[in-house]
């Protein structure tokens, strides 16, 4: 599965475009809270050989690096990422780092976003929190509606509680992007199942959020058995979202 360095990329990205990565973690393991059935980084129990998380001054100056070479090399940047093997913000350093990413980007590549793909857990610690409300696009999961549901995506870690994730997203007023996997996984789960999308458009309805991003497995996945929806798929679940005005962005495969 995948394994990034500190800063890694620039890639073309389905959601962000050309993309510079910059991974908090470990660069040859795997550390997160979450434990996806669909992670293209593979189970947590496959990634515990290297468990050294980068300091903050070790990515300013990979990313201060790397930005300094492309600039001069003119090459094109959306979008500086905080994605990389497992969750960005359990790097105990994450707030520090955000405001150095940010001052780089505007001395480097003053048009970029910087964006923070991240599962939410850790939403309701002030500090993340506040770390968070600072970039351009906090790209937030939520998966699942229910905490039973979650277990069975997510495997998340003891303590999580999807009400207490939602009551932390509402703190963003509406200023963040919420980001939700849509799949079907025969005999256990299907995100397309009325209770299911139900429960997770009365969620988006409340928290109201500037974006959705909606997308499907396109990469293998660490549990076999797991089915992508097609865009055209997608479109016709979040059609009443879509008619109440949400912004959605749709990634998957076109239908043939």
């Amino acid at each position: 599965m995948l394994r990034e360095k500190t800063v890694f990329g620039p890639i073309y990205s389905r959601r962000l475009g050309h993309s510079l990565g910059i991974n908090l973690l470990p660069q040859e393991g795997k550390i997160c809270n979450f434990d996806c059935i669909y992670c293209e980084c593979g189970w947590n129990a496959d990634g515990r050989g290297d468990t050294r998380i980068p300091t903050a001054a070790e990515v300013r100056s990979a990313l201060e690096d790397k930005l300094s070479a492309l600039m001069l090399e003119g090459a094109p940047i959306d979008s500086i990422t905080f994605s990389g093997d497992g969750e960005p913000t359990l790097n105990p350093e994450f707030p520090r780092i955000v405001e150095d990413t940010l001052f780089l980007r505007d001395t480097y590549y003053p048009k970029a976003k910087v964006s923070v793909l991240s599962n939410a857990t850790r939403v309701h610690v002030p500090e993340v929190f506040a770390a968070l409300r600072k970039v351009d696009n906090p790209i937030l999961k939520l998966d699942a509606p229910t905490l039973a549901l979650a277990q069975k995506i997510n495997h998340p870690a003891p303590g999580y509680d999807v009400e207490r994730v939602v009551e932390a997203l509402a703190k963003f007023e509406g200023n963040f992007v919420l980001q939700t996997m849509f799949l079907r996984f025969p005999g256990v789960f299907d995100s397309s199942s009325p209770e299911v999308l139900e429960e997770w458009m009365a969620i988006v309805r409340k928290l109201r959020p500037r974006e959705v991003m909606v997308y499907t497995i396109d990469r293998p996945t660490p549990q076999a058995g797991l089915e992508p929806f097609t865009v055209e798929e997608m479109r016709t679940l979040v059609q009443p979202l879509l008619e109440d005005g949400f912004a959605i962005q749709i990634k998957g495969k076109e239908a043939k």
